[in-house]
């Protein structure tokens, strides 16, 4: 393995792309290019992205497919939750390579939302839906759901472990989206384990898992967030290395399962 980062030109001409996407190239081929001609003006991406666009984000992202459906194998729904899906890492890749998955792409940012549905519509996904949502509001939505769902045995007074207050304010729009836990919430460098934990466990099913792209310090985001991690509802938080390609260096990813 090697530290250096390889330019897009060079993993091109490569056979690593065919390899690691299959036969969702052609969609993550289309999220290539808008992000090389969008990307940085629109604030996606820094401008030293731009010419390593595969292998920094793309196949970075890639590299928790195996994860994902390692996780929901034996699940009866598929669905998959996205928080803070910015400029679509990991969502919109993990979603072209996994077709029979439902994903939905949680982002509070406007201009970013508007961003996710170019995409989706460029590279025609069908299992997907975005939400503009803080993850407070999609944790009080699923929250809701929850207790009008149980009502008749608890008139509407428990609320699960994490489950933001009714106080927080929730719109048509993100109740209607998000009435179901997840089988797996997923995320990429959106905050330390010490705050994530509380924003994505509450939305996973029971089951199910939080996985999560970190870098090398993962391991001591996790041990340092191990008493929220069970606060949440999470056990057995772990870290593991996913490799990317032959040839690349692998990434890092932070799983914990849901009680």
């Amino acid at each position: 393995m090697t530290d250096d980062i390889h330019d897009d030109a060079s993993l091109a001409s490569s056979s690593i792309l065919h390899a690691v996407f299959g036969e969702a190239l052609p969609k993550i081929e289309v999220f290539h290019g808008k992000l090389k001609e969008e990307g940085e003006p629109r604030g996606l991406i820094g401008p030293r992205d731009v010419n390593i666009l595969w292998e920094r984000h793309l196949l970075n992202s890639a590299a928790l497919a195996p994860f994902i459906r390692k996780a929901t194998d034996r699940a009866r729904f598929k669905s998959v939750a996205d928080l803070g899906s910015g400029g679509g890492f990991p969502g919109l890749v993990l979603a072209a390579m996994l077709p029979d998955h439902a994903f939905t792409l949680i982002e509070p940012m406007e201009r970013r939302v508007e961003w996710l549905g170019e995409c989706v519509e460029a590279m025609g996904l069908e299992n997907v839906q975005i939400v503009r949502a803080r993850a407070e509001e999609a944790i009080a939505a699923l929250g809701r759901a929850r207790a009008a769902a149980s009502r008749g045995g608890h008139n509407g007074k428990r609320r699960s472990a994490g489950t933001a207050p009714a106080t927080v304010p929730v719109s048509d729009e993100v109740r209607a989206a998000i009435r179901h836990p997840f089988t797996v919430v997923t995320c990429r460098a959106v905050a330390p384990m010490t705050k994530l934990a509380g924003w994505t466990l509450p939305l996973v099913g029971r089951g199910g898992e939080l996985i999560a792209l970190k870098g090398r310090s993962a391991q001591a985001e996790i041990d340092k967030a191990r008493k929220v991690i069970a606060q949440y509802g999470g056990t057995r938080p772990r870290v593991e290395l996913a490799p990317v390609a032959d040839g690349l260096e692998p990434t890092h990813v932070a799983i914990v399962d849901k009680r």
